[in-house]
Protein backbone atom coordinates (compact mmCIF):
# COMPACT_ATOMS: atom_id res chain seq x y z
CA UNK A 1 0.00 0.00 0.00
CA UNK A 2 1.67 3.23 -1.11
CA UNK A 3 1.94 6.40 0.93
CA UNK A 4 -0.18 8.30 -1.59
CA UNK A 5 -3.23 6.29 -0.57
CA UNK A 6 -3.07 7.46 3.03
CA UNK A 7 -2.83 11.07 1.89
CA UNK A 8 -5.85 10.50 -0.31
CA UNK A 9 -7.70 8.83 2.58
CA UNK A 10 -7.20 12.12 4.39
CA UNK A 11 -8.46 14.00 1.33
CA UNK A 12 -11.56 11.78 1.08
CA UNK A 13 -12.31 12.44 4.72
CA UNK A 14 -12.04 16.18 4.12
CA UNK A 15 -14.40 15.84 1.13
CA UNK A 16 -17.03 14.09 3.24
CA UNK A 17 -17.06 16.32 6.30
CA UNK A 18 -16.58 19.57 4.40
CA UNK A 19 -19.60 18.69 2.28
CA UNK A 20 -21.60 17.62 5.33
CA UNK A 21 -20.79 20.91 7.01
CA UNK A 22 -21.90 22.83 3.93
CA UNK A 23 -25.33 21.25 4.27
CA UNK A 24 -25.77 22.45 7.84
CA UNK A 25 -24.00 25.80 7.65
CA UNK A 26 -26.45 27.90 5.56
CA UNK A 27 -29.49 26.78 7.56
CA UNK A 28 -27.83 27.65 10.87
CA UNK A 29 -26.23 31.00 10.05
CA UNK A 30 -27.67 32.31 6.80
CA UNK A 31 -31.25 31.70 7.90
CA UNK A 32 -30.71 33.24 11.35
CA UNK A 33 -29.34 36.49 9.94
CA UNK A 34 -32.16 36.69 7.39
CA UNK A 35 -34.81 36.84 10.07
CA UNK A 36 -35.88 33.21 10.36
CA UNK A 37 -36.97 32.14 13.83
CA UNK A 38 -35.04 29.65 15.95
CA UNK A 39 -37.93 27.18 15.72
CA UNK A 40 -37.99 27.45 11.92
CA UNK A 41 -34.26 26.83 11.71
CA UNK A 42 -34.63 23.96 14.17
CA UNK A 43 -37.35 22.25 12.16
CA UNK A 44 -35.42 22.84 8.94
CA UNK A 45 -32.60 20.89 10.58
CA UNK A 46 -34.67 17.72 10.19
CA UNK A 47 -33.23 17.42 6.69
CA UNK A 48 -29.96 16.33 8.29
CA UNK A 49 -31.74 13.16 9.41
CA UNK A 50 -31.08 11.61 6.01
CA UNK A 51 -27.53 10.78 7.17
CA UNK A 52 -28.96 8.26 9.63
CA UNK A 53 -30.84 6.45 6.87
CA UNK A 54 -28.39 6.47 3.97
CA UNK A 55 -28.13 2.67 4.21
CA UNK A 56 -31.65 2.49 2.71
CA UNK A 57 -30.38 3.50 -0.73
CA UNK A 58 -26.83 2.21 -0.31
CA UNK A 59 -27.70 -0.92 -2.38
CA UNK A 60 -28.31 1.36 -5.37
CA UNK A 61 -24.79 2.77 -4.98
CA UNK A 62 -23.41 -0.76 -5.16
CA UNK A 63 -25.46 -1.73 -8.23
CA UNK A 64 -26.20 1.27 -10.46
CA UNK A 65 -23.51 2.54 -12.83
CA UNK A 66 -23.50 6.24 -13.64
CA UNK A 67 -23.68 6.77 -17.43
CA UNK A 68 -20.42 8.02 -18.92
CA UNK A 69 -18.76 8.71 -15.54
CA UNK A 70 -18.46 5.05 -14.53
CA UNK A 71 -16.67 4.14 -17.76
CA UNK A 72 -14.41 7.19 -17.63
CA UNK A 73 -13.34 7.34 -13.99
CA UNK A 74 -14.75 4.22 -12.29
CA UNK A 75 -17.84 3.13 -10.39
CA UNK A 76 -17.10 4.74 -7.01
CA UNK A 77 -15.48 7.90 -8.32
CA UNK A 78 -18.34 8.32 -10.77
CA UNK A 79 -20.84 8.37 -7.93
CA UNK A 80 -18.72 10.77 -5.85
CA UNK A 81 -18.25 13.24 -8.72
CA UNK A 82 -21.98 13.14 -9.51
CA UNK A 83 -22.84 13.91 -5.87
CA UNK A 84 -20.25 16.70 -5.78
CA UNK A 85 -21.76 18.22 -8.92
CA UNK A 86 -25.23 18.12 -7.37
CA UNK A 87 -23.91 19.83 -4.21
CA UNK A 88 -22.05 22.43 -6.30
CA UNK A 89 -25.10 23.33 -8.42
CA UNK A 90 -27.27 23.44 -5.31
CA UNK A 91 -24.86 25.89 -3.65
CA UNK A 92 -25.03 28.07 -6.76
CA UNK A 93 -28.83 28.05 -6.50
CA UNK A 94 -28.57 28.89 -2.80
CA UNK A 95 -26.37 31.85 -3.70
CA UNK A 96 -29.12 33.54 -5.71
CA UNK A 97 -32.20 33.04 -3.53
CA UNK A 98 -33.46 34.82 -0.43
CA UNK A 99 -34.42 32.38 2.39
CA UNK A 100 -36.83 34.87 3.97
CA UNK A 101 -38.88 34.93 0.74
CA UNK A 102 -38.36 31.39 -0.54
CA UNK A 103 -37.99 29.31 2.61
CA UNK A 104 -39.64 26.18 1.18
CA UNK A 105 -37.34 26.29 -1.84
CA UNK A 106 -34.26 26.83 0.35
CA UNK A 107 -35.16 23.80 2.48
CA UNK A 108 -35.89 21.72 -0.62
CA UNK A 109 -32.45 22.53 -2.05
CA UNK A 110 -30.97 21.79 1.38
CA UNK A 111 -32.64 18.39 1.35
CA UNK A 112 -31.16 17.67 -2.07
CA UNK A 113 -27.70 18.62 -0.77
CA UNK A 114 -28.20 16.45 2.32
CA UNK A 115 -29.17 13.41 0.25
CA UNK A 116 -26.24 13.96 -2.13
CA UNK A 117 -23.82 14.41 0.77
CA UNK A 118 -25.14 11.33 2.61
CA UNK A 119 -24.79 9.32 -0.62
CA UNK A 120 -21.25 10.61 -0.96
CA UNK A 121 -20.53 9.33 2.57
CA UNK A 122 -21.51 5.84 1.48
CA UNK A 123 -19.38 5.91 -1.64
CA UNK A 124 -16.26 7.41 -0.07
CA UNK A 125 -16.23 4.72 2.64
CA UNK A 126 -16.66 2.03 -0.01
CA UNK A 127 -13.83 3.48 -2.10
CA UNK A 128 -11.53 3.67 0.93
CA UNK A 129 -12.18 0.04 1.86
CA UNK A 130 -11.82 -1.29 -1.68
CA UNK A 131 -8.42 0.36 -2.11
CA UNK A 132 -7.05 -2.16 0.41
CA UNK A 133 -6.90 -5.93 0.02
CA UNK A 134 -9.16 -8.08 2.22
CA UNK A 135 -6.07 -9.60 3.88
CA UNK A 136 -4.39 -6.25 4.63
CA UNK A 137 -5.67 -5.58 8.13
CA UNK A 138 -2.79 -3.26 9.05
CA UNK A 139 -3.26 -1.12 5.97
CA UNK A 140 -6.98 -0.95 6.71
CA UNK A 141 -6.20 0.40 10.19
CA UNK A 142 -3.86 3.02 8.74
CA UNK A 143 -6.42 4.04 6.14
CA UNK A 144 -9.12 4.27 8.82
CA UNK A 145 -6.91 6.54 10.96
CA UNK A 146 -6.22 8.90 8.07
CA UNK A 147 -9.89 8.95 7.09
CA UNK A 148 -10.97 9.83 10.65
CA UNK A 149 -8.39 12.64 10.78
CA UNK A 150 -9.71 13.79 7.43
CA UNK A 151 -13.30 13.80 8.71
CA UNK A 152 -12.37 15.97 11.68
CA UNK A 153 -10.23 18.27 9.54
CA UNK A 154 -12.97 18.59 6.94
CA UNK A 155 -15.52 19.56 9.56
CA UNK A 156 -13.24 22.25 10.95
CA UNK A 157 -12.16 23.33 7.47
CA UNK A 158 -15.75 23.83 6.35
CA UNK A 159 -16.55 25.91 9.41
CA UNK A 160 -13.40 28.04 9.34
CA UNK A 161 -13.64 28.88 5.63
CA UNK A 162 -17.38 29.58 5.84
CA UNK A 163 -17.27 31.89 8.84
CA UNK A 164 -14.09 33.76 7.91
CA UNK A 165 -15.22 34.26 4.31
CA UNK A 166 -18.60 35.58 5.37
CA UNK A 167 -17.06 37.97 7.91
CA UNK A 168 -14.40 39.30 5.52
CA UNK A 169 -16.96 39.86 2.76
CA UNK A 170 -19.37 41.54 5.17
CA UNK A 171 -16.66 43.87 6.50
CA UNK A 172 -15.70 44.67 2.90
CA UNK A 173 -19.19 46.03 2.29
CA UNK A 174 -20.76 43.18 0.31
CA UNK A 175 -24.47 42.95 1.16
CA UNK A 176 -24.71 39.53 -0.45
CA UNK A 177 -21.82 38.14 1.59
CA UNK A 178 -23.60 34.85 2.36
CA UNK A 179 -24.33 34.24 -1.32
CA UNK A 180 -20.68 34.87 -2.19
CA UNK A 181 -19.63 32.56 0.65
CA UNK A 182 -21.59 29.71 -0.95
CA UNK A 183 -19.68 30.24 -4.19
CA UNK A 184 -16.37 30.08 -2.28
CA UNK A 185 -17.52 26.80 -0.74
CA UNK A 186 -18.25 25.57 -4.24
CA UNK A 187 -14.62 26.24 -5.17
CA UNK A 188 -13.60 24.09 -2.19
CA UNK A 189 -15.64 21.22 -3.61
CA UNK A 190 -13.88 21.55 -6.98
CA UNK A 191 -10.46 21.43 -5.29
CA UNK A 192 -11.43 18.30 -3.36
CA UNK A 193 -12.45 16.61 -6.63
CA UNK A 194 -9.00 17.29 -8.08
CA UNK A 195 -7.49 15.27 -5.22
CA UNK A 196 -10.01 12.49 -5.82
CA UNK A 197 -8.79 12.03 -9.39
CA UNK A 198 -5.40 10.80 -8.13
CA UNK A 199 -7.00 7.64 -6.74
CA UNK A 200 -6.74 4.67 -9.08
CA UNK A 201 -9.99 2.80 -8.61
CA UNK A 202 -9.60 -0.97 -8.68
CA UNK A 203 -11.26 -3.24 -11.24
CA UNK A 204 -14.93 -3.88 -10.46
CA UNK A 205 -15.25 -7.15 -12.41
CA UNK A 206 -15.13 -9.40 -9.33
CA UNK A 207 -17.84 -7.36 -7.59
CA UNK A 208 -20.08 -7.46 -10.66
CA UNK A 209 -19.57 -11.22 -11.05
CA UNK A 210 -20.57 -11.89 -7.42
CA UNK A 211 -23.66 -9.77 -7.84
CA UNK A 212 -24.59 -11.63 -11.03
CA UNK A 213 -24.18 -14.98 -9.26
CA UNK A 214 -26.61 -13.88 -6.59
CA UNK A 215 -29.04 -12.61 -9.25
CA UNK A 216 -28.81 -15.94 -11.09
CA UNK A 217 -29.61 -17.82 -7.88
CA UNK A 218 -32.75 -15.73 -7.41
CA UNK A 219 -33.79 -15.94 -11.08
CA UNK A 220 -33.58 -19.74 -10.99
CA UNK A 221 -36.37 -19.73 -8.38
CA UNK A 222 -38.81 -18.51 -11.05
CA UNK A 223 -40.36 -20.94 -13.50
CA UNK A 224 -40.23 -18.51 -16.41
CA UNK A 225 -37.84 -15.76 -17.44
CA UNK A 226 -39.34 -12.51 -18.65
CA UNK A 227 -39.00 -8.78 -18.05
CA UNK A 228 -41.11 -8.92 -14.89
CA UNK A 229 -39.14 -11.76 -13.29
CA UNK A 230 -35.83 -10.15 -14.29
CA UNK A 231 -36.96 -6.89 -12.67
CA UNK A 232 -37.93 -8.75 -9.48
CA UNK A 233 -34.58 -10.53 -9.59
CA UNK A 234 -32.68 -7.24 -9.84
CA UNK A 235 -34.67 -5.68 -7.01
CA UNK A 236 -34.36 -8.81 -4.88
CA UNK A 237 -30.63 -9.09 -5.53
CA UNK A 238 -30.05 -5.43 -4.80
CA UNK A 239 -31.90 -5.54 -1.48
CA UNK A 240 -31.28 -9.07 -0.23
CA UNK A 241 -27.80 -9.62 -1.66
CA UNK A 242 -25.88 -7.55 0.93
CA UNK A 243 -27.83 -9.08 3.83
CA UNK A 244 -27.61 -12.70 2.71
CA UNK A 245 -23.88 -12.39 1.93
CA UNK A 246 -23.22 -10.93 5.39
CA UNK A 247 -24.96 -13.83 7.14
CA UNK A 248 -23.46 -16.39 4.76
CA UNK A 249 -19.92 -15.07 5.32
CA UNK A 250 -20.12 -14.98 9.13
CA UNK A 251 -22.78 -17.57 9.98
CA UNK A 252 -26.10 -16.64 11.59
CA UNK A 253 -25.04 -16.60 15.26
CA UNK A 254 -21.80 -14.66 14.66
CA UNK A 255 -23.61 -12.20 12.35
CA UNK A 256 -26.18 -11.51 15.07
CA UNK A 257 -23.35 -11.14 17.59
CA UNK A 258 -21.57 -8.61 15.35
CA UNK A 259 -24.75 -6.56 15.00
CA UNK A 260 -25.28 -6.63 18.78
CA UNK A 261 -21.70 -5.58 19.45
CA UNK A 262 -21.82 -2.73 16.93
CA UNK A 263 -25.12 -1.52 18.42
CA UNK A 264 -23.85 -1.49 22.01
CA UNK A 265 -20.15 -0.62 21.80
CA UNK A 266 -20.35 3.18 22.05
CA UNK A 267 -23.56 3.52 24.07
CA UNK A 268 -21.75 4.53 27.27
CA UNK A 269 -19.73 7.15 25.41
CA UNK A 270 -22.95 8.50 23.89
CA UNK A 271 -24.65 8.75 27.31
CA UNK A 272 -21.69 10.77 28.60
CA UNK A 273 -21.49 12.94 25.50
CA UNK A 274 -25.20 13.76 25.53
CA UNK A 275 -25.02 15.11 29.10
CA UNK A 276 -21.46 16.47 29.20
CA UNK A 277 -22.18 20.16 28.55
CA UNK A 278 -25.01 20.14 31.10
CA UNK A 279 -22.71 18.50 33.65
CA UNK A 280 -19.92 21.02 33.03
CA UNK A 281 -22.29 23.93 33.58
CA UNK A 282 -23.88 22.44 36.69
CA UNK A 283 -20.54 22.03 38.46
CA UNK A 284 -19.57 25.61 37.71
CA UNK A 285 -17.48 25.72 34.52
CA UNK A 286 -17.98 28.68 32.19
CA UNK A 287 -18.53 28.68 28.44
CA UNK A 288 -14.92 29.77 27.92
CA UNK A 289 -13.66 26.91 30.10
CA UNK A 290 -15.68 24.44 28.04
CA UNK A 291 -14.49 26.04 24.78
CA UNK A 292 -10.82 25.81 25.76
CA UNK A 293 -10.71 22.33 27.24
CA UNK A 294 -13.54 20.50 25.50
CA UNK A 295 -13.48 22.06 22.04
CA UNK A 296 -10.07 23.57 21.18
CA UNK A 297 -7.84 21.10 23.03
CA UNK A 298 -10.34 18.36 22.20
CA UNK A 299 -9.83 18.74 18.46
CA UNK A 300 -6.02 18.77 18.75
CA UNK A 301 -6.09 15.74 21.06
CA UNK A 302 -8.47 13.88 18.76
CA UNK A 303 -6.29 14.36 15.68
CA UNK A 304 -3.05 13.37 17.44
CA UNK A 305 -4.46 10.32 19.20
CA UNK A 306 -6.40 9.16 16.17
CA UNK A 307 -3.06 8.78 14.41
CA UNK A 308 -1.54 7.10 17.48
CA UNK A 309 -4.63 4.91 17.71
CA UNK A 310 -4.07 3.85 14.11
CA UNK A 311 -0.49 2.85 14.96
CA UNK A 312 -1.75 0.92 17.97
CA UNK A 313 -4.25 -0.99 15.82
CA UNK A 314 -1.49 -1.79 13.31
CA UNK A 315 0.84 -3.15 15.97
CA UNK A 316 -1.68 -4.91 18.21
CA UNK A 317 -4.38 -5.99 15.74
CA UNK A 318 -8.00 -4.89 15.45
CA UNK A 319 -9.45 -7.20 18.12
CA UNK A 320 -6.96 -6.26 20.83
CA UNK A 321 -7.46 -2.62 19.92
CA UNK A 322 -11.24 -2.96 20.31
CA UNK A 323 -10.88 -4.47 23.80
CA UNK A 324 -8.35 -1.81 24.78
CA UNK A 325 -10.58 0.99 23.43
CA UNK A 326 -13.59 -0.36 25.34
CA UNK A 327 -11.67 -0.57 28.62
CA UNK A 328 -10.17 2.90 28.01
CA UNK A 329 -13.61 4.42 27.40
CA UNK A 330 -14.94 2.91 30.64
CA UNK A 331 -11.91 4.07 32.62
CA UNK A 332 -12.10 7.65 31.38
CA UNK A 333 -15.81 7.78 32.22
CA UNK A 334 -14.84 7.03 35.80
CA UNK A 335 -12.67 10.18 35.80
CA UNK A 336 -15.89 12.17 35.44
CA UNK A 337 -17.22 10.47 38.58
CA UNK A 338 -14.14 11.70 40.43
CA UNK A 339 -14.72 15.17 38.97
CA UNK A 340 -18.38 15.10 40.08
CA UNK A 341 -17.49 14.14 43.66
CA UNK A 342 -14.60 16.63 43.98
CA UNK A 343 -14.48 20.36 44.44
CA UNK A 344 -14.26 22.36 41.24
CA UNK A 345 -10.80 21.80 39.77
CA UNK A 346 -9.61 23.14 36.41
CA UNK A 347 -6.77 20.59 36.38
CA UNK A 348 -9.07 17.62 37.00
CA UNK A 349 -11.54 18.97 34.42
CA UNK A 350 -8.79 19.26 31.80
CA UNK A 351 -7.48 15.75 32.59
CA UNK A 352 -10.96 14.18 32.37
CA UNK A 353 -11.82 15.92 29.09
CA UNK A 354 -8.48 15.20 27.43
CA UNK A 355 -8.49 11.53 28.42
CA UNK A 356 -12.08 11.24 27.22
CA UNK A 357 -11.02 12.62 23.83
CA UNK A 358 -8.10 10.19 23.76
CA UNK A 359 -10.44 7.27 24.45
CA UNK A 360 -12.92 8.46 21.82
CA UNK A 361 -10.12 8.80 19.24
CA UNK A 362 -8.81 5.28 19.92
CA UNK A 363 -12.33 3.83 19.89
CA UNK A 364 -13.31 5.55 16.65
CA UNK A 365 -10.30 4.47 14.60
CA UNK A 366 -10.48 0.91 15.96
CA UNK A 367 -14.22 0.74 15.29
CA UNK A 368 -13.89 2.06 11.72
CA UNK A 369 -11.11 -0.45 10.98
CA UNK A 370 -13.17 -3.26 12.58
CA UNK A 371 -16.32 -2.78 10.52
CA UNK A 372 -14.25 -2.07 7.38
CA UNK A 373 -12.72 -5.55 7.65
CA UNK A 374 -16.11 -7.20 8.10
CA UNK A 375 -17.73 -6.14 4.82
CA UNK A 376 -18.07 -8.24 1.67
CA UNK A 377 -16.37 -6.47 -1.25
CA UNK A 378 -19.34 -7.33 -3.50
CA UNK A 379 -21.55 -5.08 -1.37
CA UNK A 380 -19.06 -2.75 0.30
CA UNK A 381 -21.19 0.39 0.32
CA UNK A 382 -24.33 -1.29 1.64
CA UNK A 383 -22.76 -3.37 4.39
CA UNK A 384 -20.51 -0.59 5.69
CA UNK A 385 -23.37 1.92 5.66
CA UNK A 386 -25.63 -0.56 7.46
CA UNK A 387 -23.07 -1.40 10.16
CA UNK A 388 -22.22 2.27 10.69
CA UNK A 389 -25.93 3.14 10.91
CA UNK A 390 -26.54 0.39 13.47
CA UNK A 391 -23.72 1.83 15.58
CA UNK A 392 -25.24 5.30 15.25
CA UNK A 393 -28.70 3.95 16.10
CA UNK A 394 -27.38 2.44 19.31
CA UNK A 395 -25.87 5.74 20.38
CA UNK A 396 -28.82 7.92 19.42
CA UNK A 397 -31.75 5.76 20.55
CA UNK A 398 -30.46 4.48 23.89
CA UNK A 399 -28.61 7.69 24.79
CA UNK A 400 -31.82 9.69 24.38
CA UNK A 401 -32.74 8.47 27.87
CA UNK A 402 -29.53 9.90 29.40
CA UNK A 403 -31.28 12.95 30.85
CA UNK A 404 -34.03 10.80 32.33
CA UNK A 405 -31.37 8.59 33.95
CA UNK A 406 -29.72 11.62 35.61
CA UNK A 407 -33.13 12.75 36.91
CA UNK A 408 -33.89 9.23 38.19
CA UNK A 409 -30.58 9.36 40.08
CA UNK A 410 -31.65 12.73 41.57
CA UNK A 411 -28.76 14.48 39.87
CA UNK A 412 -26.05 12.18 41.25
CA UNK A 413 -23.57 12.65 38.43
CA UNK A 414 -20.96 10.39 40.02
CA UNK A 415 -23.25 7.33 39.89
CA UNK A 416 -24.37 8.32 36.39
CA UNK A 417 -20.82 8.22 35.04
CA UNK A 418 -20.14 4.89 36.77
CA UNK A 419 -23.17 3.48 34.97
CA UNK A 420 -21.89 4.81 31.64
CA UNK A 421 -18.62 2.98 32.31
CA UNK A 422 -20.50 -0.26 33.01
CA UNK A 423 -22.45 0.10 29.74
CA UNK A 424 -19.45 -0.97 27.66
CA UNK A 425 -19.24 -4.39 29.38
CA UNK A 426 -22.05 -6.17 27.44
CA UNK A 427 -20.43 -5.31 24.10
CA UNK A 428 -17.01 -6.54 25.27
CA UNK A 429 -18.55 -9.79 26.50
CA UNK A 430 -20.10 -10.33 23.05
CA UNK A 431 -16.77 -9.58 21.38
CA UNK A 432 -14.94 -11.98 23.71
CA UNK A 433 -17.36 -14.80 22.88
CA UNK A 434 -16.95 -14.18 19.12
CA UNK A 435 -13.22 -13.44 19.10
CA UNK A 436 -12.05 -16.77 17.66
CA UNK A 437 -14.81 -16.98 15.04
CA UNK A 438 -14.58 -13.55 13.46
CA UNK A 439 -13.16 -13.54 9.95
CA UNK A 440 -10.69 -10.69 10.29
CA UNK A 441 -7.23 -10.33 8.84
CA UNK A 442 -4.62 -9.15 11.34
CA UNK A 443 -1.81 -9.00 8.78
Amino acid sequence: MNKLFFLLSLTMGVVVLASNYLVQFPIKYYGLEDGLSRSTIGWAGLIFGVYAFNYLWAPLVDRIQIPYLTKKIGHRRGWIVLMQLIILFSLIIWSIIDPSENLAFVITVGLIIAIASATQDITVDALRIEQIGEDEGKSMAAGAAMAVVGWWSGYKLGGVISLFSAEILQNSGFENYWQLTFLILGILIILMNIGLMFINELNNVERYNKQKENDKFILNRFKTVNFFTQLLTWIGGTISGPITSFFKKNGFSIAIGILGFVFLFKVGEAFLGRMSIIFYKEIGFSKSDIAIYSKTLGWITTVIFTLLGGLFVIRSGVLKAMFFAGILMASTNLLFSVLAWSDKSDLLFAVAVIFDDIAAAFATVAFVAFISLLVDRAYTATQYALLASIGTAGRTTLASSSGALVDWLNGDWGIFFILTAVMVIPSLIILWIMRNKLKLSEK
